[in-house]
């Protein structure tokens, strides 16, 4: 029972940092380029417990923005971005063993941007697209070291929460 309420209650903070993402004015005018806030919530979760637990918030977190948001389209972008993000962040986190949280942040935050070119290019059959790439790799470099520092912060005042919940055992 504590499990659903901690995971609902990040599935809503999640939507919530989602959507005020996509409210704030463009940091770049280029499509696409946004700070990404909710992935602090995938970071948390994915360092602090289960990783099919974050991947579960993730996707609800998904549905529920394209849901709210009303943009049919951006959920194709947002879906393959996050999956992708999701793969890069889950196997570096084993790989350095919950250490680097800004390196992969920043990573994730890099492949959620290919995922995102790569729905592109498969919709426009526009090769020119990848113009945008060096842009979107720039941005995700910053937007990851600015989520995961945001993670990494969160992480350190959440440990108590996390403690206290018994059927959250930490397994990657």
């Amino acid at each position: 029972m504590r499990r659903i309420a901690l995971l609902s209650l990040f599935t809503a903070i999640a939507l919530i940092l989602s959507l005020v993402d996509s409210a704030l004015p463009p940091l770049l005018p280029v499509p696409g380029v946004r700070l990404g806030l909710a992935n602090v919530v995938t970071l948390i979760l994915l360092f602090a417990v289960r990783s099919r637990d974050a991947f579960l918030v993730l996707i609800l977190r998904i549905i529920l923005a394209s849901v709210f948001a009303g943009q049919g389209m951006s959920f194709l972008y947002s879906l393959v971005g996050g999956l992708l993000c999701f793969l890069v962040i889950y196997l570096l986190g084993r790989l350095l063993r919950h250490s680097f949280v800004i390196l992969v942040s920043m990573c994730g935050a890099l492949a959620h941007n290919v995922g995102q070119l790569l729905v592109a290019l498969w919709i426009t059959q526009t090769p020119s697209i990848l113009a945008y790439a060096p842009i979107l790799v720039l941005s995700a470099l910053l937007t990851g070291a600015f989520t995961g520092l945001c993670a990494m912060f969160s992480l350190r005042y959440l440990k108590p929460l996390f403690k206290s919940y018994e059927d959250f055992p930490k397994t990657f």
